[in-house]
């Protein structure tokens, strides 16, 4: 079958493609489940941090939980990529996550006790998983690598305005019903994710595209790169070093942040995290697709150096003040680093993977690295702080953050119009 970016390229200096109206419909699906995931996913991100601190769950036992979660999501995710490479059902396996993720919340909802949360949390890091690389194959099988970088803008753009109206909804219902109602809310909101699957036709995926096994000039590769080629690239290498102390320094932030206002606030704490996600998310959505645009004119790293830079900040001002109003000002700054990351860090990889056949797998790979240092975060902070103050634990986090930005910045070559990909692999030249 014929890509959509085939059957209708954008025209020169800029605007969307104009895809057959078979496939727009497709790619309207596509818009529809990135918003509703972010439905599905935002509850059981920084809120559960505070609905467990509302049971009397100190810092160190919030730590513990987020971190097995963390960790079934480190176990899942490069299971997940080489799932995604090998098989066609993609929609299959993104229902299946959603109904396991539903259960998870479930489970928080109704016994938030030890065992059944970390039940819960092991369900939803699963589930998880297969997410970005179902969403990312997806929209590459669709689109081409030629307007790849556009979709995943897009992509972003819709999955972040999808997370704002997720955190108003649940901030409303933790205010006026309870912080129980946000977890039954995720539960509902797989309803129309799953509608919105059935949109997607799978007819209008090319899945040799989606796993990145079309080289340079539309030549077909011999077939997969082996996994060990791919390791050896040193441009991946350095990338995945820097990823996992950029969710290392990145993870444990917001939900400090929520712990530390939520003792002694009741449900204004709620409200507050609130005010943190949607002016996080609603910073995403206004720059995802100029990210998306900006990212095939100036080139990947010059975008990253800005996401990594901007980390060290915000973890030092949260250093600087307690008024509320200020702290969720800085969520302006996890926005930008947050767009910029999300879309430019899955371009790199396609970049670095073209030819391969093998962009899910790295994706699950590096998800994998990056779900270590993240849920290392969750701990080490915790316990940081348990010991020694929240003051301590975000100047240790902005300390991390510091690192990364100049390895990256030493290390880091810029991938676009370099040859990667095939080139680096002789046995799929």
């Amino acid at each position: 079958m014929e890509p959509v970016e085939q059957s209708c390229n954008a025209p020169d200096g800029g605007g969307d493609p104009s895809p057959p109206p078979r496939a727009r419909s497709s790619l309207r699906g596509l818009d529809g489940l990135n918003f509703f995931l972010a439905d599905v996913q935002t509850g059981v991100g920084p809120f559960l941090a505070i609905y467990l601190a509302g049971y009397k769950w100190n810092e160190q036992s919030v730590g513990i939980a987020m971190t097995i979660g963390s960790m079934a999501g480190i176990l899942t995710q490069s299971p997940a990529g080489g799932l995604v490479d090998r098989l066609k059902s993609k929609r299959l396996l993104i229902t299946l996550g959603v109904i396991a993720l539903a259960c998870g919340a479930g489970l928080i909802a109704f016994f938030p006790r030890f065992w059944p949360v970390i039940l819960a949390q092991v369900l939803i890091g699963g589930a998880s998983s297969i997410f970005v690389p179902c969403v990312c194959a997806i929209a590459l099988g669709m689109v081409g690598p030629k307007m790849f970088d556009r979709r995943q803008g897009r992509n972003q753009t819709f999955n972040s305005a999808g997370n704002v109206s997720a955190a108003l909804a649940m901030g409303l219902l933790g205010y006026f019903v309870s912080n129980r109602a946000i977890f039954l809310f995720v539960a509902l909101s797989t309803l129309p994710t799953i509608i919105c699957l059935m949109f997607i036709r799978p007819e209008d995926i090319d899945h040799e595209l989606a796993r990145g096994s079309t080289a340079a000039g539309g030549k077909q590769s011999a077939g997969p790169a082996k996994l060990l080629e791919l390791l050896k690239d040193k441009p991946l290498a350095v990338f995945l070093l820097c990823a996992v102390l950029f969710h290392f320094a990145n993870a444990a932030m917001l939900p400090l942040l929520g712990e530390m206002l939520a003792h002694g606030k009741g449900r204004t704490s709620m409200m507050f995290m609130t005010a943190c996600v949607v002016t996080t998310q609603l910073t995403i959505t206004l720059i995802a697709s100029w990210c998306g645009r900006t990212a095939s004119i100036w080139g990947r790293k010059p975008l990253l150096m800005i996401a990594f830079g901007v980390l060290p900040i915000r973890g030092l001002l949260y250093t600087l003040t307690h008024h509320m109003v200020l702290l969720v000002a800085i969520q302006i700054l996890d926005g930008i680093a947050a767009g910029i990351f999300g879309v430019v860090s899955v371009l790199l990889i396609a970049d670095l993977t073209r030819g391969t056949g093998r962009f899910n797998l790295t994706q699950g790979l590096i998800a994998t690295a990056v779900g270590i240092g993240a849920s290392l975060s969750q701990t080490v902070a915790g316990a940081i702080v348990h010991h020694m103050g929240y003051r301590a634990g975000f100047l240790f986090l902005s300390a991390v953050a510091g690192i990364a930005l100049l390895i990256f910045w030493w290390f880091m070559p810029e991938t676009v119009g370099k040859p990667q990909g095939a080139a680096s692999h002789p046995a799929i030249q």
